[in-house]
């Protein structure tokens, strides 16, 4: 009975609202702006939302909310759950907002192409027109750029992919058996949440220092005031390189922002599977670069936060040159290793030919990220070569495993840890693995054949001390 009659005093009360046609009496919002950032064309963006408050003390009658450009502009709104379209003429008629209470309202974007190169501005205004006739708007506004759209591709024949316009993929790029993608210099591929690279065939991606080849996420707006959705792990698939490829190069390329950057099936340790050089793995969800029983060369490379491991190699022929391998993955404290190597992975054993580490700088925020997976002594056929490892030394070195390795403090110095680097932000999401003034890898590498130390991963030569990593260190230039 209580409750019952607690029921009928609250609908008495909203029943006795008076609803007023004063000028003075107006609605507020939680934003005058809607701001969907930049949204490619033909692609729906993300929803945003607002809300309408009436604080007047009287309740507030709407004569009617409308788009101000109809469907001209490509915005769809709903408006306390009715959606503003053809049917309705694009607005909603007769809605009452009572004293204290409030509206939810959503927006969303498709724009049609433009024809510009550069992104153009988009805008409308959502009007709400009072019983009184006084109007109050919220303005509406996006920049559309044009870009060119993949979906479910498959490639059956040798292709190349270049464009100086963004190009979007939805639901995937598949590359079949017996054929070849190649991604040519300056491209970018934004990749929606599902879709990725699956590689039966062969892909040769083929960018220049001056022109590199980025792979990342779609999203172009932010999770939060100070975060780009492209600066947050997962937010698409990476690339699969499955059994029946082989001869893949990777050059020039930024790999970023994906759940796995690249995993690499079982296949053949007499052929290659892959090349990758001066190339960036960055900020993925799952693994950067995961290799079972294959021939795998990186060279000059930044492979850096992931969830579980930088890199992981089990079984087949690995050689890593000039790479700098740092987990500073900042969302878990469960990260995975930045290195983990060995001949056993999931109750399955694979031959470790070879390992070889050259020039290489491994570290990251825990005392030891180098995790071996190896079933008897027999197996560990390792060699690390001038190189800095972050993991523990051991007691008694095998000298033929170990050439003039510098083994980093577990307690961070100007020397160690995150200190080699130009900017470790885990609160921004904002990283830059160059090398800092005082990191010990400068100068400790050795020349190494085939013109491997020549360049580093911007494209810059290296001296005849070639820095461990990545990059050769180069000041950094100051900000006016």
């Amino acid at each position: 009975m209580l409750l019952l009659a607690v029921v009928g005093l609250v609908t008495a009360c909203n029943d006795d609202d008076t609803f007023t046609t004063s000028k003075s009496n107006l609605l507020a919002f939680s934003t005058d702006t809607v701001r969907l950032d930049t949204t490619f064309s033909k692609v729906p963006t993300p929803t945003k939302t607002f809300w309408v408050y009436n604080r007047s003390g009287n309740g507030i009658r709407l004569a009617n909310v409308r788009l101000e450009q109809g469907n001209q502009t490509g915005f769809r709104v709903n408006v306390d759950g009715i959606y503003l379209g053809q049917a309705n003429g694009y607005q909603v008629n007769g809605l009452e907002v009572r004293n204290k209470d409030s509206i939810r309202v959503f927006v969303e974007l498709t724009t049609p192409k433009n024809g510009k190169a550069d992104p153009q501005l988009v805008e409308d205004n959502l009007v709400f027109t009072l019983e009184s006739t006084v109007q109050q708007k919220v303005n509406l506004k996006a920049y559309s750029w044009d870009a060119e759209l993949l979906k479910n591709i498959e490639i059956k024949h040798d292709t190349t992919i270049q464009s100086t316009k963004p190009i979007v993929v939805q639901g995937g790029i598949k590359v079949n058996e017996g054929a070849t993608l190649t991604i040519g210099a300056g491209t970018t591929l934004y990749f929606s949440n599902k879709a990725g690279i699956d590689v039966h065939g062969q892909l040769k991606i083929a960018g220049t220092a001056d022109r590199i080849v980025t792979l990342r996420g779609d999203r172009l707006d932010y999770m939060f005031d100070y975060l780009p959705y492209d600066r947050v792990s997962g937010q698409w698939q990476g690339i699969h390189f499955n059994t029946s490829s082989y001869d893949n190069e990777i050059e020039f390329a930024d790999i970023h922002s994906t759940y796995n950057g690249i995993v690499c099936d079982s296949s053949s340790v007499d052929r290659s599977t892959l090349s990758l050089r001066r190339s960036t793995i960055h900020n993925c969800q799952g693994y950067g670069l995961l290799a079972t029983n294959c021939r795998i060369d990186v060279s000059n490379s930044q492979i850096t936060n992931t969830l579980k491991d930088c890199a992981a190699f089990f079984g087949g022929n690995i050689t890593l040159s000039h790479c700098t391998l740092a987990q500073f993955y900042p969302f878990d404290g469960n990260r995975g290793a930045a290195l983990r190597f060995g001949n056993s992975t999931d109750g399955k054993q694979y031959t470790l030919q070879q390992f070889n580490v050259f020039n290489t700088l491994i570290t990251g925020y825990a005392e030891d990220v180098i995790m071996g997976a190896f079933t008897d002594e027999t197996a560990q056929n390792f060699k690390f070569d001038h190189s800095i490892l972050r993991t523990i030394k051991p007691k008694e070195l095998d000298a033929a495993k170990y050439v003039e390795v510098l083994w980093e403090e577990a307690t961070d110095t100007v020397q160690s840890g995150e200190k080699h680097f130009r900017k470790i932000d885990g609160d921004k999401q904002a990283y830059d693995f160059h090398l800092s003034e005082k990191s010990k890898a400068r100068d400790i590498g050795i020349v190494l054949p085939n013109g491997i130390s020549t360049t580093d991963r911007d494209g810059f030569a290296r001296d005849e001390k070639p820095d461990v990593g990545c990059y050769e260190y180069r000041p950094e230039k100051k900000k006016d």
